[in-house]
């Protein structure tokens, strides 16, 4: 029997944590989590660990000890993971894999996560011929479903990637409160891009996922090809020294502007270039976002 796209993330990730860091990365998923959709339970003694953002500083006062207010979840967590299936994202990113297979580890990890917490999991993809979702649903079978959906509908042969129209599509679809969970390639935020991520910050709580390009200066294939526009890149003027300096120059500055628009929505950001950092990266990202609450 083929091994599933779920098995495959379950054992790259299993390779880079060991117990301890597996409790650490679930405690980090669940950490984004803290104080949303919770009722007040009651309140207890503070003990080492607890957040100090949980004490309730009137009834500390009252009482003379240090109180912390507990909650009870009412409600399973909803995580929407958001994907650009163009096919950018079936281009070669710095590690020499498909975008995609590292598109797929990052949402396996993510889905991963919330099957173990018995969270919600749903997908919205879309290229520059629309958009597709599949439903809200709990468990790992499910989880392979959507894996499998994003790698059927990645391709070379498929339509351009749209990302404005991705973030359009899942901002016209999505009523319900969730964390937006989005992959995407190296691109340009622009004006209209920054208002679509405005407009969905103000119902939702966003993660985001920078796949890396690969490097079109780098030797030892004699054509590179952009697969967004077909151009090719001769080993020729890939030996041009100033040439490789001003692409060199672009796309640093284009991963600059990039963090840059993120962090000023608040939104946790991280870049990857392969597989084997997508785990570090989850830990990054999830960190990052629940510092920033």
């Amino acid at each position: 029997m083929a091994q599933t796209l779920l098995t495959r993330v379950k054992s790259r990730m299993f390779v880079h944590l060991h117990r301890r860091t597996r409790g650490l990365l679930d405690g980090q998923y669940a950490s984004v989590f803290k104080g949303r959709s919770l009722d007040f339970e009651d309140l207890r003694t503070y003990v080492a660990g607890d957040e100090v953002r949980d004490i309730d500083w009137k009834a500390t006062a009252r009482q003379g000890n240090t109180l912390v207010k507990r909650y009870v979840a009412v409600r399973k967590q909803l995580v929407l993971l958001v994907a650009d299936t163009g096919r950018n994202m079936a281009a070669v990113t710095r590690s020499g894999e498909s975008k995609r297979d590292v598109a797929i580890m990052a949402f396996g990890v993510m889905g991963y996560l919330a099957s173990r917490h018995a969270d919600l999991v749903g997908l919205a993809c879309a290229d520059a011929d629309g958009g597709t979702r599949l439903p809200l649903q709990a468990g790992e079978p499910h989880l392979e479903r959507l894996l499998q959906m994003v790698h059927r509908a990645t391709t070379l042969d498929g339509p351009a990637s749209d990302l404005d129209g991705l973030l359009r599509y899942v901002a016209d679809s999505s009523r319900r409160r969730m964390l937006l969970f989005v992959v995407a390639d190296e691109a340009a935020l622009g004006p209209d891009t920054v208002e679509l991520l405005r407009r969905l910050r103000v119902q939702h709580e966003i993660l985001w996922l920078t796949v890396q390009d690969a490097d079109l200066t780098a030797a030892g294939q004699d054509v590179m090809v952009d697969v967004a526009s077909d151009a090719w890149l001769p080993e020729s003027l890939r030996r041009d020294r100033r040439l490789t300096d001003q692409y060199r120059d672009a796309a640093e500055q284009l991963a600059e502007n990039t963090t840059a628009v993120l962090r000023s929505l608040g939104i946790a950001h991280q870049r990857v270039g392969g597989t084997d950092a997508v785990v570090a990266a989850m830990f990054a990202l999830l960190e990052s976002h629940r510092r920033a609450r």
